[in-house]
């Protein structure tokens, strides 16, 4: 035992330590960022809505772009009725919208959709850049003025803020809007203040027609945000931040639903571990590799609800060490520094949420919500079938 304890404690505490002090780092860096310069207002833009059967939430999507303060003649909206069987592109025609009919039972998903907009917007020739909004969000209005402002500036690809369109309608809705506003807006401020790419987080992105011919959009997999990131870092392109300007998509509130869309995002996160991260590494020795770095720690810090559970875990084991070894105590400080950092985190994630003092309080749900999307993951097998998520209304 004398040498077994400490073997088992350090096989855990050396990720566990990573992964708290790489996220410390994050949350320490999460100030927010300088306003940006204001744009010349003359580029053009395509905004492409891909949408599945999305006739009960696409007329508010399409409302909310129709407030965006851009001008008229500069922009489009191309709604990608993609293998629909409602109304959705009778819908999208009657608000104005053009429409691109696509059929195609073999190719689904949020990808394919993706590309076909993508090469209709190149054919016509108009744009400069596309703009991607999913169909079940609401947008700000200053949303094209920060892109074109970060273009203007030298940007190819930005992010703007992703958040939850619904947090307040349900305790699940406002631990998500945490959860997101973590993963989302703490890590992509910090990596914006260090020149890092915050990578597509598959809401409220633009990339120039330039970048998408240097980089073709080939991403179908079933984290297709994630996976054109990667792929524009592997090219030497970062993703800029806009933090002022906001995506609000709706997030399911029910433990079905609910369900469904974190095995997605789940499986389509560790479909792209075992086939990015070595790449990624191997890149990040050449020169400017930093980009490549991040994207790879990125993949490889544990989801949160993962993390939590293995540092009350190394909590645990270091306590139960500590009771016959008193020279453990080392562990027992280490297991307490990584919950520290991990709240810290977390409550940065709170603060930049909005969700107030009622989310705070739901934070103590958080036990049975960790163990809720750990189930999921035991549960979870690889495939590359994508699966809508069924809407709910706000």
């Amino acid at each position: 035992m004398n040498w077994l304890a400490p073997t088992l404690l350090s096989l855990l505490a050396v990720p566990v330590a990573a992964c708290s002090a790489y996220l410390l780092l994050l949350t320490l860096l999460s100030q927010a960022p300088p306003a940006a310069l204001r744009s010349s207002r003359r580029l053009f833009f395509d905004v492409v809505v891909p949408a599945h059967d999305e006739s009960a939430v696409i007329d508010a999507c399409l409302a909310s772009l129709r407030r965006l303060d851009w001008p008229a003649e500069l922009h489009r909206v191309l709604v990608v009725a993609d293998n629909c069987g409602d109304d959705t592109a009778a819908r999208a025609r009657a608000a104005g919208a053009v429409v691109l009919e696509r059929n195609d039972a073999k190719r689904r998903g949020k990808g394919h959709a993706l590309a076909h907009a993508f090469a209709a917007s190149r054919a016509h020739g108009l744009a400069y850049a596309v703009v991607v909004v999913d169909a079940d969000t609401e947008v700000s209005p200053n949303l094209l003025e920060a892109f074109a402002a970060r273009i203007e500036a030298g940007a190819k690809a930005v992010q703007a803020c992703h958040g939850v369109l619904n947090a307040q309608a349900s305790w699940r809705t406002r631990l998500m809007a945490i959860a997101l506003s973590c993963f989302h807006r703490v890590r992509s401020r910090a990596r914006e203040r260090m020149r890092l790419s915050c990578g597509l987080r598959g809401n409220g992105w633009c990339v120039t027609h330039r970048l998408l011919r240097q980089v073709p959009y080939r991403a179908y997999g079933l984290a297709e945000d994630i996976e054109y990131g990667i792929a524009l870092g592997l090219a030497g392109q970062r993703v800029h931040y806009a933090d002022e300007a906001r995506a609000d998509g709706l997030m399911v509130s029910g433990s079905e639903a609910a369900a469904s869309q974190r095995l997605r995002w789940e499986t389509g996160r560790r479909q792209l571990v075992r086939s990015r991260v070595r790449p990624l590494l191997r890149a990040a020795w050449r020169p400017g590799g930093a980009v490549c770095l991040d994207l790879a720690l990125d993949l490889l810090v544990l989801p949160l609800s993962q993390l939590g559970a293995s540092v009350v875990l190394l909590l645990a084991a270091a306590g139960l060490t500590l009771a016959w070894d008193p020279a453990a105590q080392g562990w027992l400080w280490l297991a307490a520094g990584c919950v520290a950092g991990l709240v810290a985190y977390v409550l940065r994630g709170w603060q930049l949420s909005g969700v107030g003092a009622r989310g705070l309080l739901d934070l103590l749900r958080a036990p049975s919500f960790v163990l809720w999307k750990l189930l999921l993951v035991l549960r979870a097998r690889d495939s590359a079938e994508w699966v809508r998520t069924k809407r709910e209304l706000p």
